[in-house]
């Protein structure tokens, strides 16, 4: 008992000593995490509630072409702001929270974040640099009231900025331009500025759009300056002058409820979450209002849950600020483009329109001899239930049905987009095929029409002949060129969307990987005709089992060999690219005949040319009108649509009944 008193009073003491230890330092850390300024508009970090308070609200997007930095912008604004404790760990790029975008380093999916300034709000909304995820684009800009626009010091406005800020000038929104990586060997800021204004009135901006403050800053290090012969040392002008240029966000509190539904998001807890702008009134807790579909039905039901968004965090209130982005909780079947409005007077505000898909992917159900190995959803119920669930938070594709149960065919902004929704449903566990892109058309007065897409190269001098003779049988038309006198040009073409089919991967061999690719859609033209696909055949495997080193020895004069000794083959599955331009069947699983005189050792003197291996993007590129990429969690194979060789068609003999 004794030695127990002794132990309990040693503990006691103990705690005593950490608390005395902790006090000051989490004063400290609290003084940190809400600054003064701010101080009246935080949570209490304790309760995780917050009472509405009076204060300015500015809502910006940060808008700019893939790998201009706008991420680890919004990174810095983040920590600088005070968001972040001092020794809390913090991974980069934190707002790319999608483990495909950390892996890829682009933004797929638009996502918002807070930080307070100055006694006011600031609502970022860090939007993808990609075309073929526009749709992510269209919804971020109707929930702000000005754009950062961000551009790379030495590479200058490339496509996907013209894209993205065409939409911020339609929208009449007011622009911040800041030029990132001033810190480059080869930027050229002065120049570079002198195309964005160049490139504001192509885009016909008005005046007001035209006298935009410009920064001048290196992300990375988290500084910006207005003076480039200066080096900025934080964010201070940054914040400063989205304070004094962009509006702040107005709205009558007493008007009639208009809440705009832009963004979903999913808890396990509170089920759907409506990311939303609020336009006009107050919404409470607690509150009965009527939802407007997008078919114009009224749909009545009660608010149990709201949050505002405060760093990374989303913290539970009870009623809305005017020009505010919300969370609500709890509304059942609520979709993209809907209106929160009052029961007495509803007020829909207009839908988002989202500008028409341009490509076409079918997805069926996996029906290869491997299928059900490796996939946990692998039926057409599972792939229809997927489908539809992309179809409540992306608004850019559409689905259709088919003659067949099991085949869909999904339609989106460009290959990018639907390969990154088929590389997502492959980490899900979903088994699927994917057939070749094809372009969606339309008829126009009684003329069939393309989607056509401005094409901007950026290469080395000595590989613009090759370029220019590659795009000519894809009916590419030179708009513009220009040197810049640092040994590259830059090349613009217009070129029918199915031009580009498959033309990454063949530009990357020819220019041994130094081209530098970005297209955009431009409208539609009149339908071109034929267009050259693939012109080599598929070397195809004629029966199941392992591969060998001896047989793919034989093989590899042949082509390009897409798998190594040891893997698995059936019949009707692609194993490589023929050099020719017919399918070659080829025994791929045969082995040599052992005697006395020739041992199995003398097969270690083999040594095989290391295979090609493809990814998604790449598969998908390579494939003819009749082949699949078999995706599954695990593996990518191609494979023809008849598997069996004397029931499948052959080339030549489908190209002469397309001549008849």
């Amino acid at each position: 008992m004794h030695k127990t008193g002794r132990f309990r009073a040693a503990v006691r003491s103990r705690i005593r000593q950490l608390i005395k230890w902790a006090q000051p330092h989490c004063a400290a850390s609290l003084f940190i995490l809400h600054p003064p300024t701010a101080r009246p508009t935080q949570p209490n970090p304790r309760e995780g509630k917050i009472a509405p308070v009076s204060q300015t609200i500015r809502n910006i997007a940060i808008i700019a072409h893939v790998d201009h930095g706008k991420t680890t912008l919004v990174d810095a604004m983040l920590r600088q702001s005070g968001t972040f404790r001092v020794n809390e760990q913090v991974a980069e790029r934190v707002m790319d929270s999608n483990e495909l975008e950390r892996e890829r380093g682009i933004t797929i999916l638009a996502k918002n974040t807070a930080i307070n300034y100055d006694g006011g709000k600031i609502n970022i909304v860090d939007t993808p640099g990609h075309a073929d995820f526009g749709g992510e684009v269209e919804r971020a800009l109707k929930m702000v009231d000005g754009v950062m626009l961000l551009v790379d010091a030495a590479e200058g406005p490339l496509p996907q900025t013209r894209y993205v800020l065409s939409k911020a000038l339609e929208a009449k929104l007011l622009p911040i331009v800041v030029i990132n990586k001033i810190d480059r060997p080869d930027a050229r800021p002065q120049e570079v500025l002198n195309e964005i204004y160049d490139l504001f009135i192509d885009l016909d901006a008005e005046e007001s759009q035209l006298d935009f403050p410009v920064l001048y800053a290196v992300a990375k290090a988290g500084t910006a300056t207005t003076d480039p012969a200066k080096p900025g040392v934080d964010l201070q002008p940054l914040f400063r002058a989205i304070v004094d240029t962009i509006p702040q966000a107005t709205g009558d509190p007493d008007g009639t409820l208009q809440i705009l539904v832009t963004n979903l998001d999913y808890s396990d807890y509170f089920g759907r979450i409506a990311i939303c702008r609020v336009f006009q009134g107050t919404l409470h807790v607690g509150d009965d209002v009527n939802i407007s579909r997008r078919d114009g039905s009224l749909y009545k039901t009660r608010i149990t849950k709201l949050f505002t968004f405060s760093g990374l965090k989303r913290i539970e209130t009870t009623e809305t600020t005017t020009g505010d982005i919300v969370a609500v909780a709890g509304i059942e079947g609520i979709t993209i483009g809907e209106t929160i409005t009052s029961i007495e007077n509803p007020a829909p505000l207009p839908l988002i329109v989202i500008d028409e898909p341009t490509i076409a992917i079918q997805f069926s159900v996996n029906n290869s001899p491997f299928a059900g190995r490796e996939g946990q959803y692998v039926t057409s119920r599972n792939l229809r239930e997927r489908l539809e669930k992309e179809l409540l938070t992306n608004v850019s594709i559409r689905v259709e049905e088919t003659g067949s149960p099991d085949t869909f065919k999904v339609l989106g902004r460009g290959e990018l987009q639907l390969a990154i929704l088929i590389e997502m449903m492959r980490r899900e566990g979903y088994e699927l095929m994917a057939g070749r892109p094809e372009i969606v058309t339309k008829v126009v007065d009684g003329v069939r029409m393309e989607p056509v897409e401005h094409l901007t190269i950026d290469v080395p001098e000595q590989f613009t002949g090759v370029v220019i003779e590659k795009l000519g049988p894809r009916k590419g038309e030179m708009t513009r060129m220009h040197n810049h006198g640092s040994g590259r040009v830059r090349l613009e073409f217009r070129v029918p969307s199915r031009g580009l089919i498959g033309l990454r991967s063949e530009m990357l061999t020819e220019t041994r990987g130094t081209i530098v690719m970005n297209a955009l859609f431009d409208g539609y033209i009149p339908y071109q005709g034929d267009i050259p696909q693939r012109p080599t055949g598929a070397l195809i495997a004629d029966r199941e089992g392992l591969t060998t080193t001896y047989s793919l020895n034989g093989l590899q004069e042949r082509g390009i060999l897409f798998v190594g000794a040891g893997v698995e083959v059936y019949e009707g599955m692609v194993i490589g690219e023929h050099s020719r331009d017919n399918d070659l069947d080829v025994n791929v699983v045969r082995e040599k005949k052992m005697t006395n005189m020739r041992a199995s050792t003398a097969d270690d003197a083999i040594r095989l040319v290391p295979y090609k291996t493809l990814n998604l993007e790449q598969a998908i590129e390579f494939i003819a009108d009749d082949e699949f990429v078999e995706v599954t969690p695990k593996s990518l194979r191609l494979r023809k649509k008849v598997l069996q060789a004397n029931r499948r068609p052959k080339r030549w003999e489908k190209s002469e009944k397309a001549l008849q």
